[in-house]
């Protein structure tokens, strides 16, 4: 057995430092539930209920059903922000599995890695020996968290610290808290996705010749300087440059092969493939 209680113990210090951060993330999450329209289960299937969650919140109607409800989500003030994980989404989902898996996940994955950038810099010689224990190269730091798993118990204490916080606050503040960093969050997506466009609309550059071309591509190149024809090469003057590469010893295959890396106008090569064709 070794002992990784240092590395738990700095992942929890980590989570504590981070703790506002992990709330102002949790509030950018909530923000637009009140405006969503609020679905329950009946005779088995998910409807709605005709109202948006905050009319039923400001009501003082509790959002979720007992059917969803999760022991460690019980007892949930109408309206509140524990409440808003207790309620169902359209596919039925609660929405504290949502929550989950789009902020405390993604969040406690981050604090690991920071958690062991720290240690691997702190306490080299410590991190080395864990990451040995563990069978992980030292210097890849997400691989030896992953195989050290913290995240798990850590999610729990990450989702301790956000309903310490938050569990009873009207959904309605928690949105409004959460608002200024929800919009900076929705600037970063789309930027993320016009770069992504950008990238994908941009102009791939030509494929290069294939290596296997890479002598007879040699020879062609010479044979087109010494040939005298003009660049790039007319189609009047393809006879003089078929006769350069034949006479450098290109054979009929390698000639339409490295054409096209050749600066060559397009019926040039047209009128010399044409002229191999007859042969």
């Amino acid at each position: 057995m070794f002992d990784v209680d240092w590395m738990g113990l700095l992942t929890r210090e980590v989570l504590r430092e981070r703790g506002a951060a992990l709330i102002a993330e949790s509030c950018a999450w909530a923000v637009g539930l009140s405006d969503r329209p609020h679905y329950r289960r009946r005779s088995g299937r998910v409807v709605p209920s005709g109202l948006t969650v905050g009319e039923r919140a400001a009501g003082g109607q509790p959002l979720g059903g007992e059917e969803d409800a999760r022991v460690d989500l019980e007892d949930a003030r109408p309206g509140s922000f524990l409440d808003a994980l207790t309620m169902i989404g359209p596919d039925g989902r609660l929405e504290a599995e949502r929550f989950d898996d789009e902020v405390l996940v993604p969040f406690v994955a981050e604090t690991c890695r920071l958690a062991g950038e720290r240690a691997r810099a702190d306490r080299p010689a410590d991190w080395a020996e864990l990451a040995d224990d563990l069978g992980e190269d030292p210097a890849d730091v997400a691989d030896v968290v992953r195989a050290g798993g913290w995240a798990a118990p850590l999610r729990i204490d990450a989702e301790h610290l956000v309903l310490a916080a938050l569990r009873d606050a009207p959904l309605i503040a928690v949105e409004a808290e959460g608002l200024p960093l929800s919009l900076v969050r929705a600037a970063e997506a789309a930027t993320r996705a016009a770069e992504a466009a950008t990238r994908a609309a941009a102009p791939q550059p030509p494929p290069g010749p294939d290596e296997s071309l890479a002598g007879a591509l040699f020879l062609a190149r010479a044979a087109l300087d010494s040939s005298g024809a003009t660049v790039p090469v007319p189609p009047e003057e393809a006879d003089l440059l078929l006769a350069a590469l034949g006479d450098a010893g290109l054979e009929p295959d390698e000639v339409t092969s490295v054409l096209p890396h050749l600066p060559v106008e397009e019926p040039t090569i047209t009128r010399i493939e044409a002229t191999l064709a007859e042969f």
